[in-house]
């Protein structure tokens, strides 16, 4: 389903990463101090993640992981849009507990677990690979990044505020 979007659209992926970048730092600045709409839309991001991860193909697969590694370019729809994926899971994470190093590890111990449960669930058709794992690891390297950012950009506005 999401593969088939992709390639009918493959500059789905890059444009919502774009997006993320640009608006990453802004946003997480605003959504610093606002811990219940962070935690809401984290809430929201991980339901999203697991309708798309979870969601049953028709496909019956094998009970193994595959091991392969391809660069996610925005050339490649399907490995960058794991990327894409996991950005907003470490970036919600890095700003709801202000631990972006935490969040970073927490999000690719979830991908993991995404990984090993589509190996031994293979009613779900789906396969298990390395490459989802590393492609979500960066996305998860990648917002809590910018999750960073937006706390260093709130601090740095704090003290103006107090002064106000």
């Amino acid at each position: 389903m999401l593969a088939t979007l992709l390639v009918g659209y493959p500059w789905l992926a890059p444009l919502a990463f774009i997006a993320l970048l640009a608006a990453g730092p802004a946003l997480g600045r605003w959504l610093a101090p606002r811990r219940s709409l962070t935690l809401g839309l984290l809430v929201a991001t991980v339901a999203l993640v697991c309708a798309i991860v979870f969601f049953p193909t028709g496909r019956t697969m094998a009970v193994e992981c595959t091991l392969s590694w391809m660069l996610p370019l925005p050339t490649r729809p399907e490995p960058f849009a794991n990327v894409v994926l996991f950005v907003p899971l470490g970036y919600l994470t890095a700003l709801l507990t202000r631990r972006p190093v935490v969040a970073a590890i927490a999000a690719i111990g979830a991908s993991a677990c995404i990984e090993a449960t589509q190996a031994l669930l293979p009613a779900l058709g789906r396969s298990c690979t390395t490459n989802d794992l590393f492609a979500n690891a960066l996305g998860a390297i990648i917002g809590a990044a910018l999750g960073a950012i937006g706390l260093a950009l709130h601090r740095g506005r704090a003290p103006e505020q107090a002064r106000a």
